[in-house]
């Protein structure tokens, strides 16, 4: 379909399905190039138009998402499971927050700037090769059938079942924004991992404090764990953490999120057919043993923009192989139990320095970084766990229904 809703047969350069994290970045990264021709399709309002979503990420200096920005921190903090308090200064990096909604709006606008690119509100019900590239058919809001040909495809949507892995655990969790009658938070600092609440007999849980202004905050309860909990239970537990742990006093919640995320060691192919790729959690964006994604969406959709600019049709791989082979071991020693996971990440964050720790939980350390790192962790199950690991068997799980990661 034209860009211009001209001739049926015209053909774009790319077309993107999905207006999640990872469509909605592609697509501003390649309106950067104007002869690029981009149609990004997104689901039209209604069920399987997704609610507002949080993201967030760590950079440092300016980036060209600023202005979508909610609130940033230059402070992180850490509660362990004993009320230990671990307060860490990660500079240069700031650890930032983005709304859907406000990234949607910028991408939105860059793109009505572009010559070359547009939105079209639809549902995508197949995309498959063809002889001169690939071809999207989707259901406008209207109920006519609309067929998109380009030369390359970049589907973000979920996907049906996760591939086989050794090790699967889910992060899962429920956030409140509230807002308390009285001053209660401190803005400069994040808690990224609270462990003073109870708990589960497999896994581990936190609480997740991002701080919007002295009586607002993002409050959220969150799991690693092998299957996610009722509404209700995620409802008990953020009472509980934001009344006993955290003391609020009275406070109203103004609007709540809630998801599931894939913590595995699966191998996610990131092509699908001669022009059908796959980028996002799907393309396995998702950083195994954190949960991290949005980062590893941006150096992807770079690395594709700079791709096609050269004539060439790539989607690389999100995690480098040292960063994958890490989260196996970790992955497959907390599932087994063998390390105490909320003394383990507080013990990262006790012993390394923050702004290595960052880049280590991002992928951007170096060998000789990474074995220093490894050294102040549980030595002894870490290394049974790295003998045993590759002797396992992938096998399919069994997965609820996946969403997009809040990292």
């Amino acid at each position: 379909m034209s860009r211009r809703g001209g001739a049926p047969d015209e053909v774009s350069d790319v077309v993107i399905v999905g207006a999640g994290a990872s469509g909605l970045s592609l697509a501003q990264h390649l309106t950067k190039n104007p002869a690029t021709t981009v149609v990004l399709v997104e689901p039209p309002d209604g069920p399987r138009r997704p609610p507002e979503r949080t993201w967030c990420y760590w950079d440092e200096g300016t980036g060209d998402l600023d202005e979508a920005v909610t609130a940033s921190w230059s402070r992180l903090r850490i509660h362990g499971t004993d009320g230990e308090r671990i307060t860490v200064d990660p500079s240069p990096l700031r650890y930032r927050m983005l709304r859907s909604t406000a990234f949607e709006r910028l991408v939105h606008s860059r793109l009505a700037g572009s010559p070359g690119a547009r939105v079209l509100r639809a549902t995508a019900d197949t995309v498959r090769d063809t002889a001169d590239g690939a071809e999207v058919r989707c259901t406008a809001p209207d109920g006519r059938t609309l067929t998109l040909r380009a030369r390359h495809v970049f589907d973000s949507r979920p996907l049906p079942a996760l591939p086989p892995a050794r090790t699967q655990l889910l992060q899962h969790f429920r956030g409140w924004f509230v807002r308390t009658d009285t001053d209660r938070f401190d803005p400069g600092v994040a808690d990224l991992m609270d462990f003073r609440v109870p708990q589960p007999r497999h896994g581990l849980a936190f609480g997740y404090v991002l701080p919007l202004a002295p009586d607002r905050a993002l409050v959220e309860y969150t799991e690693f764990s092998r299957t996610p909990l009722t509404t209700t239970a995620y409802e008990a537990a953020l009472d509980h953490y934001t009344r006993k742990t955290l003391e609020l006093g009275a406070f109203t919640v103004e609007t709540a999120e809630q998801g599931v995320i894939p913590m595995t060691d699966a191998r996610f192919p990131r092509r699908t057919g001669n022009a059908v790729f796959r980028i996002g959690t799907a393309g396995g964006a998702t950083r195994p043993a954190t949960g991290y994604t949005f980062a590893a969406v941006q150096r992807q959709s770079r690395a594709v923009a700079a791709a096609l600019r050269d004539g060439r049709a790539l989607v690389p791989r999100p995690h480098g192989w040292r960063a994958l082979a890490m989260d196996a071991v970790l992955l497959r020693a907390l599932d087994t139990g063998r390390i105490d996971g909320p003394g383990f990440f507080t013990g990262l964050f006790r012993r390394v320095p923050p702004e290595r720790l960052l880049r280590f939980l991002d992928g951007g350390t170096s060998p000789r970084e990474e074995w220093g790192i490894g050294l102040r962790t549980p030595i002894g199950p870490m290394l049974r766990t790295a003998v045993e690991v590759p002797f396992l068997t992938r096998r399919t799980h069994p997965v609820p229904r996946i969403g997009e990661s809040r990292r």
